[in-house]
């Protein structure tokens, strides 16, 4: 392993009927299935889907940080 780490950031949007919590779970849970050494994430957006009056769809943007493969 080398002694440095070099990272990707990669931006994706979650989202979630039930709360901002869940949407940023189902992003990663999503990610996770094609992106390997992921290390870290950062909320940039969190905004809503109104239905009715009443909260359709929570959804976050985030940025998902992770490692290079060999770094």
């Amino acid at each position: 392993m080398s002694d440095h780490h070099t990272y990707k950031k990669l931006e994706l949007v979650g989202s979630s009927k039930t709360s901002i919590e869940d949407a940023i779970q189902n992003a990663i849970t999503e990610c996770g299935k094609t992106i390997k050494h992921m290390d870290w994430f950062e909320v940039t957006e969190t905004r809503g889907h109104i239905v009715d009056g009443k909260v359709g769809h929570f959804q976050v943007t985030l940025k998902i940080g992770f490692r290079l493969a060999g770094s």
